[in-house]
């Protein structure tokens, strides 16, 4: 299918959709996506969100989020945030990538990204587009289809250009997350394994809490008592 002509309001409309969770801030997580048990907090990351092109050069966007500890299991998770699992960019780029590809191919679809400003070749575009993702909803726009998460993104603009910051919970609402496919970092090992860890943890423990030598025994080198003749 021959692409159209992208509008300049398009493009506005997609790189302002993008940029407005520049410096979001995602730190919520209710329970373990692992075992459901209490989290708390570890640290906080910052991760891309998408790359822009412009007169002024590339711009990268940036979000950060908190990471928990299971208090449980020990698994390290983030915090719910707009990413698929197991991807370095933000939803939001993936479904322009799904619905471009899809009406236009890889090649016209990466170009037409590519002249909203998004720095997406035809290589990354296809690689996200592959992305098992499920169905991406999307509204026809000027000739393109726009993805949902695009469109209620850029209903937050006003609040950003206003000076204020973008919460996360407005942002996740907006990309239709939090995910029930969010996986954890780094997963518990087997419970088997588990099971051998525990048990040398008690026998190590109970290592420390017994003497090395017991009340009636000589350590060696110690002498006798000396009143003992």
């Amino acid at each position: 299918m021959r692409s159209p002509k992208v509008p300049p309001m398009l493009a506005l409309l997609v790189t302002e959709a993008l940029s407005v969770l520049n410096g979001a801030v995602f730190d919520s997580l209710g329970r373990c996506p692992q075992c459901g048990g209490p989290v708390s907090g570890y640290d906080m990351r910052q991760r891309r969100f998408a790359r822009l092109t412009g007169i002024e050069g590339v711009q990268t966007i940036t979000v950060l989020v908190k990471r928990f500890r299971c208090l449980s299991c020990g698994t390290i998770c983030n915090a719910d945030e707009p990413f698929y699992p197991a991807t370095r960019i933000g939803a939001p780029v993936i479904d322009l990538c799904i619905v471009f590809s899809q009406a236009f191919g890889y090649g016209r679809g990466a170009r037409n990204l590519s002249v909203m400003g998004m720095e997406i070749d035809r290589m990354r575009c296809r690689h996200y587009a592959q992305i098992p993702v499920g169905p991406v909803p999307s509204l026809n726009m000027y000739g393109f289809p726009v993805p949902q998460s695009i469109l209620s993104l850029s209903g937050l603009v006003t609040n950003f250009a206003e000076g204020g910051r973008v919460k996360g919970a407005e942002a996740l609402a907006a990309c239709g997350f939090p995910s029930a496919h969010r996986a954890a970092l780094h997963p518990p090992p087997p419970r088997k394994e588990r099971d051998e860890r525990d048990e040398q943890e008690r026998d190590e423990e109970r290592d420390v809490k017994e003497p090395e030598y017991g009340t009636h025994q000589k350590r060696p080198g110690e002498q006798g008592n000396r009143d003992t003749p």
